[in-house]
């Protein structure tokens, strides 16, 4: 026979209403009651009806994550983003969803108004670029649904996780002028990514901290992608006096700077060191591993997620996470031959 909440409370020594507190993770339950409750439930095997839950709390204990996937739906960035938001949701006994909601199209509105109306997600993890679409943030603020963003562009107002991309971006770049290069190259992101903004911004900071005028023909526009990496690398490499550094904005690109330097018959660091940004899994198994700067995506999307959870379960406003960064030198960097 299917276990009642009815016979967790009694396991329990507690009232049925009490039970139910637990499982809406409310917050006026002692932390002794919540541990007794749970061990209840977990002695027993209970698993609670997910639209009984949603009655009693008069919520739907779903979290949604939107992303834009029209520029790079492979990307493993997002991935590990998604792993850590449903890490935190488990934890806390949310559901989670997974959108792909494109900023292209004057129907935007729209279709975010079918996702809230269609699944009534009790609150929103956005991840860039969305993290910074007006228009999205306005109507989620008119429809009064709670988020938290991944790497807002605007640090006032916003509740999620943040990282110094421009310090980490001129990190890298001081590392390869620590190294002997100056005629160093940067393969930038999308445009109006925020994260293009920063690591771009880091690059010359960097460069211009070392007296070095910027050669406009060394900074090409990438797309966060393999194929953009390769693009910007042979439009590089053709020039008469090619770069012996290139430090591209994600590694996805990275490695497609080394796919071209592999082309052309360069050696990766012999001819031309290479460097890139995220530590992807990718990363230290290329050969040779990718140097680059180790942003924790997975703890991100996890620390994003509980913030907006705090919110949800009533415990504080949430707040704007700074989370750290590490520079990871392996065998793609190298002094100027």
């Amino acid at each position: 026979m299917r276990v009642r909440l009815e016979d967790v409370a009694r396991r329990a020594g507690v009232s049925p209403k009490t039970v139910s507190r637990v499982l809406n993770d409310e917050a006026n339950v002692t932390d002794a009651t919540r541990q007794r409750v749970t061990a209840a439930m977990e002695a027993m095997d209970y698993r609670p009806l997910s639209s009984a839950r949603s009655l009693a709390g008069n919520r739907s204990f779903l979290v949604a994550m939107l992303y834009d996937n029209n520029d790079n739906p492979a990307s493993t960035y997002l991935a590990e983003i998604q792993d850590g938001v449903l890490e935190a949701c488990d934890t806390h006994r949310y559901n989670m969803m997974v959108r792909p909601l494109r900023m292209r199209g004057d129907d935007f509105v729209r279709r975010l108004d079918a996702v809230i109306s269609d699944h009534h997600p009790d609150g929103i993890v956005l991840t860039p670029p969305i993290t910074d679409y007006a228009p999205l943030l306005k109507r989620l603020r008119e429809r009064h649904v709670p988020f938290a963003s991944v790497s807002p562009m605007s640090r006032v107002d916003n509740i999620g996780v943040a990282m110094d991309e421009q310090l980490a971006a001129r990190t890298m770049v001081e590392h390869l002028l620590s190294l002997g290069h100056r005629r160093i190259a940067h393969v930038s992101g999308i445009a109006d990514h925020g994260a293009s903004r920063w690591r771009l911004a880091g690059y010359r900071e960097a460069m211009a901290g070392a007296g070095l005028v910027e050669d406009p023909k060394l900074v090409v526009q990438g797309a966060f992608t393999f194929a953009s990496g390769v693009a910007a690398a042979r439009q590089l490499f053709a020039l008469k006096k090619r770069p012996t550094a290139v430090f591209a904005a994600n590694d996805d690109m990275a490695s497609g700077v080394m796919w071209a330097a592999n082309e052309r018959g360069l050696k990766v660091p012999q001819d031309v060191s290479v460097c890139g940004f995220d530590d992807i899994p990718l990363a230290s198994q290329l050969w040779p591993a990718l140097t680059t700067i180790r942003q924790p995506s997975r703890e991100m999307g996890k620390v994003a997620a509980l913030q907006l959870l705090e919110v949800l379960r009533g415990r504080g406003g949430g707040q704007l996470v700074q989370m750290p960064f590490s520079l990871e030198i392996r065998d793609s960097t190298a002094r100027p031959s």
